[in-house]
């Protein structure tokens, strides 16, 4: 038995480096893709579109936290939320962390081999921006409109996987999910505010200061808008456009809570929440096409 303990404990480490018990940003990752996969595919995508953009989706969000702990392993032990991550506390070493996100985005990129040329070609911006994004923090106030440009490239390759082309209804769901994406995470960047103030690391949560509650209404409101455009654009009817009012009520209503009770605890429950509401989104999507 206490020969397996090593093991183990490296499973067990390797576990906490993908964040395995913790999927939301998986999901995150997920919904702007299921939302252009079953746009462009009428409401009826293929199930190998769904199970390469369900499995990829995992892969690399996956090889995303790997990356990123290995970018931040300097700064986590400095920061309460982080300093028990595998790195920071010393149960994974860097270049094991090196291996997991290499071997993620190897499994990732045989996926995406199974689609078409330019939405293999595509994949290569995307890993660009998953790998850029962790070191956005050090130089600029945005790493999450940056998070928004890599969580939302998905979208653009669900589109060209299914039509072969591009147009303006899938950069318009990838606006969308930037919008989104940095109304999200800057709810969770509350969390560590003052720690990253301390430490020098930039957020969207730092810059907007005492205006980031108006911040975050007015990109969820940008979030809305540009989807209703996709939307609108691609023929979608009623059914869609009041699953988007009730999702903007429901991330004003997430601003609401944040902003009455501004705790590390309520943060991370505003953050979960908008996890749940993409898949709202997407019910009312395949909903409206499939009447």
């Amino acid at each position: 038995m206490s020969a397996c303990a090593p093991a183990l404990g490296k499973l067990s480490a390797i576990s906490d480096l993908v964040r395995l018990p913790k999927q939301q940003g998986t999901l995150l990752l997920l919904w702007p893709t299921m939302w252009s996969l079953f746009i462009a595919s009428s409401g009826a995508p293929s199930w190998k579109h769904i199970l390469i953009f369900l499995l990829g989706t995992f892969f690399m969000r996956s090889a995303g936290c790997a990356i990123n702990d290995l970018a931040d392993r300097k700064f986590d032990p400095e920061v309460e939320r982080t300093r028990t991550r595998p790195l920071a506390s010393g149960r994974l070493k860097p270049v094991e962390a090196l291996f997991v996100f290499a071997l993620l985005t190897f499994l990732a990129f045989i996926l995406v081999l199974q689609l078409n040329t330019l939405t293999v070609m595509l994949s290569l911006a995307g890993l660009a921006l998953a790998a850029v994004y962790p070191f956005v923090k050090r130089v600029s106030h945005f790493p999450q409109v940056v998070l928004g440009m890599a969580f939302g490239w998905g979208s653009v390759m669900a589109w060209s996987a299914v039509r072969g082309e591009l147009s303006v209804v899938p950069f318009l769901i990838f606006v969308g999910n930037i919008f989104w994406s940095t109304a999200y995470d800057t709810i969770y960047a509350l969390m560590d505010k003052e720690d990253d103030i301390k430490i020098g690391v930039k957020s969207t949560a730092i810059f907007f200061g005492s205006h980031v509650f108006n911040a975050l209404v007015a990109l969820y409101l940008l979030t809305c808008l540009a989807l209703g455009a996709a939307g609108i654009i691609e023929g979608l009817g009623l059914v869609y456009l009041a699953g988007l009012v009730i999702c903007l009520v429901l991330f004003l209503a997430v601003v609401g809570m944040v902003k009455s009770n501004p705790t590390r605890q309520t943060a991370n429950w505003g953050f979960i929440a908008n996890a749940f509401i993409g898949g709202v989104l997407l019910v009312f999507i395949i909903i409206d096409m499939n009447l």
